[in-house]
């Protein structure tokens, strides 16, 4: 069973969020809104936040631009995971991911069926690591980037989370790079 363990001292982690969307500016961005105040109110830092367009090459440029950053360990993009043809979060996420965490989105669906039923088969969340920081896709709706963080990446993100965090492997997530 998973649990915070209190006598660890909590370690603030720097995540960006990326919301892409041909619609949204910051003024109307309630996804994003809703993932900076969950990621303010447990602590860590944001690091960034921009709102780019359904485009891959825009997505992608975007999210190699955090991956060079040593100030961002964390980016989570909302929007852009669906089956529409502007639906292209998902590919631009993998157009950069060195490994893919599989597990993320098979939790992810877990937890959306418990909320929105058979709905959840229409999304495509996924999760890997580039160049030592992490990347999240996440839909474009407030409810499922609430879901997502208050169900797994509010847990994984936190270095006293037990038996296991994102957050306790950062360190050598790049190792393969300084191995000679």
């Amino acid at each position: 069973m998973s649990r915070i363990d209190e006598s660890k001292e909590f370690i603030p982690v720097r995540i960006a969020v990326l919301t892409v969307s041909d619609s949204r500016d910051m003024s109307d961005d309630r996804s994003g809104d809703t993932l900076v105040a969950r990621i303010e109110e447990a602590g860590h830092i944001l690091a960034d936040r921009m709102i780019v367009r359904d485009e891959r090459d825009q997505v992608a440029e975007q999210l190699r631009e955090w991956i060079a950053d040593p100030e961002v360990d964390v980016v989570i993009s909302t929007g852009g995971t669906g089956l529409t043809g502007r639906d292209v979060t998902v590919e631009a996420h993998r157009d950069v991911y060195e490994k893919e965490i599989d597990a993320f989105g098979t939790v992810f669906t877990i937890v959306s069926m418990q909320k929105i039923g058979t709905s959840a088969v229409q999304s495509r969340a996924t999760g890997g690591v580039a160049g030592g920081t992490y990347l999240f896709a996440l839909p474009g709706s407030p409810g499922a980037c609430r879901d997502a963080w208050d169900e797994i990446l509010k847990y994984q993100l936190d270095y006293r989370h037990r038996p296991c965090n994102f957050v306790e492997i950062m360190p050598r997530l790049d190792e393969h790079k300084r191995r000679k």
